[in-house]
């Protein structure tokens, strides 16, 4: 499904493709993800859509990225250990955070090895590849 510019409506379908209860809730949070490219935290979530939202607690945010993650709808980055950041780009691709910003881009790039395939006589159940630096919008900028 094409990440942005994602309606209610496609949004809805695709929970049902994935035989998830597609709740206001649920649909909110994972519109919010496929049209939003900025990794957002469960912070960044609920301050977001609770004033659209305000029945909205983090707890159903949680739950509900639990479920997407589980289902394969979504991916979880943890590049720092202290947060979790959302992804609904589930196509193999690189992550890049910018040590002045905070923001954290896509970086499309081929690695292998795939997932299922066997490494060393290991199977690769998961994969993650992330880089940190300096963006190229705080290139320049003083420390």
């Amino acid at each position: 499904m094409d990440e942005q510019n994602s309606t209610l409506g496609d949004v809805k379908d695709y929970l049902l493709q994935k035989k998830i209860n597609p709740s206001y809730q649920r649909l909110k949070i994972l519109e919010y993800l496929m049209n939003s490219q900025s990794h957002p935290t469960v912070d960044i979530i609920y301050r977001t859509l609770f004033e659209e939202i305000p029945t909205l607690s983090k707890t159903t945010i949680y739950n509900t990225l639990n479920l997407f993650i589980e289902k394969g709808l979504i991916t979880g980055l943890t590049i720092e250990e202290n947060e979790v950041r959302y992804d609904a780009n589930t196509a193999p691709h690189a992550h890049f955070k910018c040590t002045m910003c905070g923001k954290v881009f896509d970086i499309p790039i081929d690695f292998p090895p795939q997932v299922g395939t066997t490494v060393y006589g290991h199977i690769v159940k998961e994969k993650h590849f992330y880089m940190k630096g300096i963006c190229k919008d705080c290139t320049g900028r003083p420390a």
